[in-house]
């Protein structure tokens, strides 16, 4: 295994991590989208077509009714978030291979990667949650015709006035439950490609446009390999009318696979899978290009 760097300054961590989230929020948002909708569809009336037949034309049908505008419906939140949560992400990673460290100079494993993304995982939740429940809200309450929420800042407040700082927060275990395994394989998969990909005799921070678009995208289907399941899971519950799992995940696990069985687990399969490669790829490439630059101008700090 390549020689790993050491961990970054929070400082430059916080740039580079949010200019990172920013690309991949703008490049996968579309798609996040449609997952969202093609996971919250009610399930239709016996003899009846479901709102939306898959991933092309729940697409079609959101392009065709509210236009490219439609696509990014409840961006703002993720946009808020991104900066300090991956912020926190790529520091937590940092701070996870750090404390397994005996000495600066050792090399982790690909275990004690694992682990280190799983902290990570745990650090982002905090932001991720709240980000999360409102930007599931808004992306479906265009496609059921109803507006009740104005924009983010407008959900979060009925969110509060309604259920207090629980409601902001609900679907929190869901979210931990998808991110803390799912990072953990993100970080791995992103340093074992990083280290195949590597020239011999040359450095990991040497690599090319390519090979880190490459390695990105593909830690990005891992990634969500892992978390679709409980994501689904995350996104019925985040959605639900108050009480209606009064038992949280198990309800929403238990209602989904006795109406539509274990496949509804993967529902909007297509949709992450499709947005996975090039959204990750731009957040890694947005990082290792934010980090240079920031090594550039502040080679001490």
């Amino acid at each position: 295994m390549a020689k790993q760097p050491q961990p970054i300054s929070p400082l430059k961590n916080f740039f580079a991590g949010g200019f990172g989230g920013v690309c991949l929020v703008f490049v996968g948002h579309p798609l996040d989208t449609i997952k969202v909708r093609l996971q919250t569809q009610p399930k239709p009336q016996p003899g009846q077509a479901p709102l939306y037949s898959g991933t092309f034309d729940c697409f079609r049908k959101t392009l065709v009714g509210e236009g490219v505008r439609g696509l990014y419906r409840g961006m703002a939140a993720p946009i808020i978030g991104v900066t300090p949560m991956y912020a926190v992400c790529f520091f937590g990673f940092g701070l996870g291979k750090r404390l397994q460290q005996r000495k600066p100079d050792d090399v982790l494993t690909y275990p004690q990667l694992f682990a280190a993304g799983m902290l990570s995982g745990v650090f982002t939740t905090v932001i991720m949650a709240p980000g999360e429940r409102i930007k599931c809200l808004l992306q479906i309450q265009a496609a059921t015709g109803e507006t009740k929420y104005s924009g983010s800042l407008d959900c979060a407040k009925q969110l509060y006035r309604e259920a207090g700082i629980r409601g902001v927060y609900k679907g929190t275990v869901l979210t931990l439950m998808r991110d803390v395994p799912a990072s953990g394989m993100y970080f791995m998969t992103y340093e074992w490609l990083k280290n195949s990909l590597t020239p011999e005799g040359k450095s990991v921070s040497d690599l090319s446009v390519p090979r880190i678009l490459f390695a990105g995208g593909l830690a990005g289907i891992f990634n969500w390999v892992v978390a679709i399941p409980p994501d689904v899971l995350k996104s019925r519950f985040q959605t639900a009318p108050g009480g209606k799992y009064p038992n949280g995940f198990r309800d929403v696990l238990r209602e989904l696979i006795r109406e539509e069985g274990v496949t509804s687990l993967y529902k909007g399969f297509t949709a992450v899978m499709i947005r996975a490669f090039p959204a990750n790829a731009a957040c890694f490439l947005g990082f290792e290009v934010a980090m240079k630059f920031l090594n550039w101008i502040a080679p001490g700090v």
